[in-house]
């Protein structure tokens, strides 16, 4: 069974927002403080929070994952699953609001669509971690949650993802040839269940790519 839920705004994570712009919180200007706090105002209210999942079995056989409807060698994966029998795969969107205003203010104050761009991700990244503790309060325990296109995980998966929660219908999450997602701050994602070790508290911690730049 495939679940869809809306959720209200998570609480906002103003550092975490600076921290994508590549501002430091600590001495942020005036001037972009004003500029942070009125593109906080204009995306206010405008934004909604989707998700779409299911639970489903996973069966491993040497370096091979078997979630019935897709397979993948990924070794990255497969690490992370050690132990796991389930997995949740989920799928969040923010909306097509925040893609609308990065592209208005391209052009028209690039400073802006940095801004917007930044609170997208944190905002995004906030409903996966509300998603997560929701889960996590219903008793279950997580493995940290990755993503087709991580690692060795090929890219290419999304379609097996999208068609099994039949995203476009569920949460009007659309994926072109591409593989590229529409709304754009959105995430999809297979977290295990069980396992041993749980999620991380820092997820860069958790996170193999040492040279990202948001790394905390």
């Amino acid at each position: 069974m495939i679940n869809t839920r809306n959720y209200p705004a998570p609480k906002l994570n103003e550092r975490e927002c600076l921290r994508y712009a590549g501002t430091n919180p600590q001495n942020i200007s005036a001037e972009e403080r004003a500029l942070f706090d009125a593109c906080l105002a204009e995306v206010e209210n405008k934004l909604t929070y989707k998700v779409c999942w299911g639970r489903f079995p996973v069966k491993r056989e040497e370096n091979n994952l078997d979630f019935g409807f897709l397979q993948t060698d990924s070794k990255a994966l497969c690490k992370n699953l050690e132990g796991c029998e389930e997995v949740i795969i989920f799928a969040a969107t923010i909306g097509l609001e925040i893609d609308r205003l990065i592209r208005r203010y391209t052009t028209l104050s690039p400073a802006k669509a940095l801004f917007f761009q930044a609170i997208g991700a944190e905002r995004i990244e906030s409903l996966c971690d509300v998603f997560c503790d929701e889960l996590k309060g219903e008793g279950l325990q997580l493995r940290p949650r990755f993503s087709p296109g991580y690692g060795d995980l090929p890219l290419e998966l999304q379609k097996d993802v999208f068609r099994v929660l039949d995203c476009p219908r569920k949460i009007g999450l659309t994926l072109n040839e591409s593989l590229l997602m529409s709304p754009s701050k959105s995430v999809t994602a297979i977290i295990g269940i069980g396992g041993g070790e749980t999620e991380a508290e820092n997820k860069c911690s958790a996170c193999e790519k040492s040279d990202c730049a948001y790394r905390g």
